[in-house]
């Protein structure tokens, strides 16, 4: 199973935004054993508050602890001069797999003409950009979709199929978006059974948003993945979902781990 979307801990200390304390990769990595997580894709969150080479190059380190287990998803300010230069670094030198944007906390919206260069950047290198989404009023599915459709060759992942109260405009967006893709993360069971059933099958994924907690063991990822494991679906499209969907999206061979 490969977990789609996944937080570095925060650092903690007197500006923490999260009741996290930091723990190391290794210790995540054991506990994504216990989950029979096989590979998951992380992203910073104190990084998220404040964009910053240095989050990137923290989170760059972070997971080059367990390489084989963890790849990572840098992010930076879209209005920020640097914002395509850093994200090119990001993809570059620091061999990362994509970009994350969080519109809500960033405070900007996907319509923004500033997020056309870190995009272009993207696209270049076909790698994916996943946004926090279900959010108004930064983080619709559908501002997100218009996004993607001004930059069609960069693949633009849903981070959240919607959440509780925009899955259904999620499915719209992916059914209109030939590059859009839904990750089902934090999105509530008639709504995953409803992506499932009415999405193209070959562009959804799975994540338990961990990285929010006080540890490495967090409970509400072991019940995101019962949810996900008992949902009524053929076992192929659960395949696709948390195998060969996120394998093709990240360029990884999809025999490994099979």
């Amino acid at each position: 199973m490969i977990d789609f979307h996944v937080h570095q801990p925060s650092a903690g200390g007197s500006s923490a935004r999260y009741d996290t304390r930091p723990y190391s990769a290794a210790d995540y990595v054991a506990a994504m054993d216990e989950l029979g997580v096989e590979l998951s894709v992380v992203f910073t969150l104190d990084g998220l508050w404040k964009p910053s080479p240095a989050a990137n190059d923290a989170l760059a380190a972070w997971v080059a602890d367990v390489p084989d287990r963890l790849v990572a998803l840098g992010t930076v300010d879209p209005r920020g001069a640097d914002a395509a230069a850093e994200t090119e670094r990001c993809l570059t030198d620091l061999g990362m797999a994509g970009m994350k944007f969080h519109p809500w906390i960033q405070a900007f919206c996907p319509h923004e003409g500033c997020m056309d260069p870190v995009a272009e950047v993207a696209a270049a290198h076909g790698k994916p950009m996943l946004f926090h989404d279900g959010t108004p009023p930064y983080s619709t599915p559908l501002q997100i979709a218009a996004l993607a459709r001004r930059h069609p060759g960069a693949p633009v992942v849903l981070g959240h199929g919607g959440l509780h109260d925009h899955w259904r405009e999620a499915i719209a967006a992916v059914n209109a978006t030939p590059n859009l893709w839904a990750c089902l993360c934090g999105t509530p069971n008639v709504g995953m059974r409803a992506i499932a059933a009415r999405c193209p099958a070959d562009r959804l994924l799975f994540g338990t948003d961990a990285g929010l907690g006080s540890g490495p063991r967090q409970a509400f990822a072991a019940e995101r993945i019962r949810e996900l494991l008992v949902l009524p679906i053929a076992e192929e499209l659960r395949q696709a979902i948390v195998s060969d969907n996120p394998r093709r999206l990240l360029r990884l061979p999809l025999e490994v781990g099979r």
